[in-house]
């Protein structure tokens, strides 16, 4: 069976489903000196909307349960010593049984991954560690903190056939998926983010962007004024000193574009920001800019959209 030779000595893998890449797979395969494995469903969908991999491999295959998968990709990834996922939900299930049937370290939640280890956050993510390893190892990369630059492909993606289940792995079985509320959700992971700023005016404007938000699907974060005001919980503060985010959508309302919140922007595919000064430096960023009354703006959304007052 062919095994994929990776230069560098590294490779991604990334779970794909329905053809979706997880939030941080750009980040990984970079990470990874852009050697991309795509495992799942809707593995080429996914290839072409992947920008930073130079030589990606493919493995349609319907498993999902980590168990069985991590046994299937074993054998293909023996000889590769760094072997990086995102940490999405599908990276940090898989992972850590694929660093047992890999029999290796697995270094979880890192920022930054190098041939002889990787940088880690712990305590509550208030700390950073640098943990070396002597051989092969197995990461998960936390999402937004990386950044990935589009890369161009040495060659076509290659197929491959994950073997069959050798003997019977304990597993757990998934009843169902269900999608994180967007007021909860992890805001790294977030797909859609709208961003609340001082322009908001009061804690009852950012209510009630929180509750537009909630209707369209995007989780709401904030400028570190916001949050030390109270408005929103400082787990929700989106800057340097915060959450790192790379959304495919970024709406910021009232936020002027101070350096210490755009330096946790990433990279949004779509940013929109709403202000009444045309030229903060939030509004110069976008693709998008809308001149107007912030919470007016925010009062209008949620009529149209029939968000009621609590």
């Amino acid at each position: 069976m062919s095994r994929p030779v990776v230069d560098g000595g590294a490779v991604a893998v990334v779970v794909v489903r329905g053809g979706r890449l997880p939030v941080g797979s750009d980040e990984a395969v970079a990470e990874a000196g852009g050697a991309a494995l795509l495992v799942g469903d809707g593995t080429a969908r996914a290839c072409a909307a992947l920008t930073s991999a130079e030589r990606v491999w493919l493995a349609e295959d319907a498993r999902t349960a980590p168990g069985a998968l991590a046994a299937a990709l074993a054998p293909l990834l023996a000889d590769v010593p760094v072997v990086v996922l995102p940490a999405s939900p599908d990276g940090r299930d898989l992972a850590p049984r694929l660093a047992l049937a890999l029999d290796r370290p697995l270094l979880a939640r890192a920022v930054t991954v190098t041939p002889g280890g990787a940088d880690v956050l712990c305590r509550e993510d208030q700390a950073l560690v640098e943990l070396a390893v002597d051989g092969p190892f197995v990461a998960t990369l936390v999402p937004g903190v990386r950044g990935a630059l589009p890369a161009t492909p040495a060659r076509g993606p290659v197929a491959l056939v994950l073997p069959g289940a050798v003997a019977p792995v304990a597993d757990a079985r998934v009843r169902e998926v269900l999608e994180p509320e967007p007021g909860t959700a992890d805001l790294a992971e977030a797909p859609r983010v709208f961003g609340a700023g001082a322009g908001l005016g009061s804690q009852a404007s950012t209510t009630r962007l929180a509750a537009v938000g909630a209707s369209l699907g995007a989780s709401v974060g904030g400028t570190r004024v916001v949050t030390d005001v109270g408005w929103l919980d400082h787990e929700r503060q989106i800057g340097t000193t915060g959450v790192v985010i790379d959304p495919e959508l970024y709406v910021a309302f009232g936020v002027s574009g101070a350096a210490q919140h755009t330096g946790g922007l990433g990279r949004p595919r779509h940013v929109v920001s709403v202000n009444t000064d045309p030229s903060c430096p939030m509004t110069e960023l976008a693709d998008l800019g809308i001149v107007a009354d912030v919470p007016a703006v925010v009062e209008e959304l949620a009529r149209r959209l029939g968000v009621t007052h609590d």
